[in-house]
């Protein structure tokens, strides 16, 4: 049996349309030696049917972690999903981001010890990520920018992300003002990296949550590499009912004791007695 190099850490909560869309995606890699990890914060049945349904359909193996739903637990799903994780390098997306034919090759090809890469997404409207089809997906229209616009997408700087190739892809990346962070929607590290940190905070909820994750791995001399305009994915849209202010200001105290403090491992990560 093949050695798994990398596993794809999707995290998911009851949006089984959009991870459909996202696991159809992940079928078209170039790149085929990965598994998928499903990090399930309490989804319902629906997804898990869906879930059961596309690991007959799909062309790599899917592990779905999941736990009762307790509230925005994403940390703690997050956390098993890593363990349960076989590659050695590991890759964290949305269920909600559809990654381009070339996404896992790209991480593959810039991974490198000693950093962590940093990607971010494309946008689209609610109508347009309604539109798309596995058949667009399969046939990769979805990230041409003239299909795009064609269905209403309204030009942008922002549409290099999908239109950069080769010289200008890497002057975009090296110039771009946004820092080279930990993006849960497209971010990758070696596994050995995560644990050392300790995995992410489970105190935190939505706001910061990953960040913070990569403020530590920065505390302990890993480098970050800027991808965000060569890991191509796309954004599904929806709402964001769970945001809460208590919330994003809890998460803003940790992360300031992370830095104040030049925290390296939280010890509120992997090794707690919440994570089974």
């Amino acid at each position: 049996m093949k050695t798994i190099d990398t596993s794809v850490i999707i995290s998911t909560y009851n949006s089984p349309m959009w991870l459909q869309k996202v696991l159809w995606s992940f079928d078209q890699q170039t790149f085929k030696n990965f598994e998928v990890v499903i990090a399930d914060d309490g989804s319902g049945q629906d997804t898990k049917n869906l879930i059961e349904t596309m690991t007959t359909e799909v062309s790599y193996p899917i592990q779905h972690i999941w736990h009762e739903d307790n509230g925005f637990q994403k940390t703690i799903i997050l956390n098993k999903a890593t363990v349960a994780a076989k590659g050695d390098y590991l890759v964290y997306t949305d269920g909600d981001c559809m990654a381009r034919a070339d996404f896992l090759q790209v991480h593959i090809n810039r991974r490198e010890v000693g950093y962590f890469l940093s990607g971010g997404y494309f946008k689209l409207p609610m109508n347009i990520s309604e539109l798309i089809s596995e058949e667009d997906i399969k046939t990769q229209r979805c990230f041409d920018i003239n299909w795009l616009q064609s269905h209403g997408l309204k030009s942008s700087f922002k549409n290099n992300k999908i239109t950069a190739k080769g010289v200008k892809q890497k002057l975009l990346n090296a110039l771009t003002p946004t820092t080279a962070t930990w993006n849960g929607h497209n971010a990758s590290g070696f596994k050995k990296d995560i644990i050392a940190a300790n995995g992410y905070d489970e105190r935190m909820q939505y706001g910061g949550e990953d960040r913070e994750l990569g403020e530590r791995l920065f505390n302990a001399g890993i480098k970050a590499k800027q991808v965000r305009y060569s890991a191509i994915c796309l954004h599904l849209d929806h709402e964001r009912g769970y945001v809460k202010p208590e919330m994003i200001e809890k998460n803003k105290a940790i992360r300031a004791t992370t830095k104040n403090e030049n925290v390296t491992k939280t010890p509120f990560g992997i090794n707690t007695l919440n994570t089974i």
